[in-house]
């Protein structure tokens, strides 16, 4: 692949790397508030079950837990490609 043709492909694909790349820090500026309405719906829903607020709270931890993990993979993965260069 000639110089031009990876020039001219790299420009052909930077609209979606853009549009990609402002898709990916939205999702991981609101994964935050998205995680504590889901948690907090949970918890709602068990206490209306039945269930105490304490196991309620120490079950819907799974929620935090699961966001961590989520950001924890995507700051290494970033954290490599740049280790990479």
């Amino acid at each position: 692949m000639s110089a031009s043709e990876t020039l001219t492909s790299l420009i052909k694909s930077s609209p979606y790397l853009a549009r990609m790349s402002v898709n990916l820090l939205y999702m991981y500026l609101t994964l935050g508030s998205r995680v504590r309405k889901t948690r907090r719906a949970f918890e709602k829903q068990l206490v209306l079950a039945g269930m105490s607020e304490n196991d309620a709270r120490r079950l819907s931890a799974c929620f935090e837990e699961l966001k961590n993990s989520i950001a924890n993979v995507l700051k290494q993965g970033i954290a490599r490609s740049y280790q990479r260069r």
